[in-house]
């Protein structure tokens, strides 16, 4: 009885060793080996590893991009306009002994350093800036953010502004301005036409100056259209040279 006490004892003892012992890495994380407060170097790849009981100290991490959201954050832009503005950054562990030696919580770091870039950003920028060329924006913010984390074995990939929330008065005032805008589209372009039009009534003047028969032949047409129409009467006009014609044909012959 005690001989069988003994075996289960000591099997349960070797079963929790292989169990401290043994460690299986997911293909997506490193582990960071710890021997006696001790960093191991390299870092342990994805397989089934093996490391010294109670020695040895295993801390795993995903090295999978991790979407990070920033609050709404508010800021004055460089044309002292008052925005609110959130965004998204997607980063991820380059270097998982950085990640673990250089910085207690890679994560919350990670986030504070995003919120006070944003703000920054935001200070130095106008605001037909933040509307227009987010995408120089988010370039800035990216790169702001990715030298600060780099000693942490942080690499910021992407960085996004995702809604820009503006004071209702600076809404009425840019829906005003595009009002106007659009205003002076139409009168711009409605200018042109009639400048096209006066252009080609010029050209028009210019070949029947040339040709006088030509508005003989105009008035013909212009009849032709209007005696399509169901009209009762028809008003025409007779040319002045028309009626000179018919004077001299009407004339006594000596």
């Amino acid at each position: 009885m005690d001989l069988t006490f003994a075996a289960i004892a000591i099997l349960a003892l070797l079963v929790l060793i292989f169990s401290m012992a043994v460690k299986v890495i997911q293909e997506y994380e490193r582990g960071v080996v710890f021997r006696l407060g001790r960093v191991q170097r390299p870092e342990r790849k994805p397989g089934l590893r093996l490391i010294i009981p109670i020695v040895d100290r295993m801390i795993k991490l995903d090295q999978r991009v991790v979407t990070l959201d920033i609050p709404a954050q508010e800021a004055i832009t460089r044309d002292n306009v008052t925005v609110k503005v959130n965004a998204v950054c997607y980063f991820r562990i380059v270097n998982p002994i950085d990640a673990i030696v250089n910085v207690e919580d890679y994560r919350r770091a990670t986030f504070q350093i995003a919120q006070t870039s944003l703000r920054s950003v935001l200070g130095q920028s106008d605001l037909d800036e933040l509307l227009i060329h987010r995408d120089k924006i988010n370039q800035r913010l990216q790169e702001i953010i990715d030298v600060q984390t780099e000693p942490w074995g942080i690499k910021i990939s992407i960085v996004e502004v995702k809604d820009v929330e503006l004071p209702d008065t600076m809404k009425r005032s840019m829906s005003r301005q595009a009002e106007a805008e659009r205003e002076k589209r139409a009168k711009i372009i409605h200018a042109e036409g009639e400048f096209q039009a006066a252009q080609q009534l010029q050209n028009a003047a210019a070949v029947i100056a040339q040709q006088p028969t030509a508005i003989q032949l105009r008035y013909l047409q212009t009849l032709t259209e209007i005696a399509v129409e169901k009209n009762s009467t028809i008003i025409f006009p007779v040319p002045i040279e028309f009626l000179g014609g018919l004077g001299d044909m009407l004339k006594p012959k000596d």
